[in-house]
């Protein structure tokens, strides 16, 4: 064999062999545990337009997202109006994640239709949840998230106090959550509650409607026997 040909046959061998080096590069070499479910898209994959204007908040994002969403909030007082009547509430400043979602969610929209659908009398009424498709729909759209508790701030659960029930979800750390409130009707107040969740706000005007709303008939599950509904929850001042 001449010297050229040799050289050729050298040459097409290492080009050969560095193909084959670059493909075992493009072989995806996660690994996959059983009965775990991972994101396998390349990292560079862009999304499309909606989906990067779509935001939802997480468990990973919301609590950097409502830090930066209190900072330059103002309000504090919102009108809750339902189907029984109105009242006005008060939220507390010094909590400022609690305060921070109750204000989003009202502005989103969230509460608009939801019902006080968990009635205990002379204990509490609770609020933000539904017997409908609309309200999970919300959900999904505004994300899954949980939120710290924070009840070292001096609150009790005086009557009329505001404050955010546990998620059912495994929760030893009693994380709030967000979608849901009660408001304590008690008289003084239901101070068993104290350290187990977050008060975040008082009623200061319309006291009678929460009481009425506690008189309805109720049904299995605490559920009231006819729908009390939010019709709207707004931010006034």
């Amino acid at each position: 064999m001449s010297t050229k040909r040799i050289v050729r046959a050298a040459i097409l061998i290492l080009f050969f062999l560095g193909g084959c080096k670059d493909k075992t590069k493009e072989v995806d070499t996660r690994v996959v545990e059983k009965d775990t479910i991972v994101d396998t898209a390349p990292k560079h994959t862009i999304p499309n337009k909606e989906e990067a204007e779509e935001f939802m908040l997480t468990e990973e994002n919301a609590i950097e997202f409502f830090f930066e969403y209190q900072k330059d909030l103002k309000e504090n007082v919102l009108k809750i109006t339902t189907s029984m009547g109105s009242f006005t509430v008060q939220l507390f400043d010094n909590v400022p994640y609690h305060k921070a979602n109750f204000i989003y969610l009202a502005k989103q929209g969230y509460f608009d239709g939801t019902q006080f659908h968990r009635i205990v009398k002379n204990f509490i009424i609770q609020g933000g949840n539904a017997d409908d498709k609309e309200t999970p729909q919300k959900r999904r759209k505004i994300g899954r998230y949980l939120l710290p508790p924070d009840g070292k701030k001096g609150y009790k659960h005086h009557r009329g106090v505001l404050s955010m029930p546990s998620s059912e979800r495994d929760n030893p750390h009693k994380l709030a959550s967000p979608y849901e409130f009660f408001i304590v009707v008690t008289k003084p107040g239901s101070y068993h509650l104290d350290g187990s969740y977050t008060p975040f706000g008082k009623v200061i005007q319309g006291m009678d409607v929460v009481d009425d709303i506690n008189a309805v008939p109720v049904g299995k599950g605490d559920w009231p026997s006819n729908n009390v509904y939010i019709e709207k929850i707004e931010v006034i001042r």
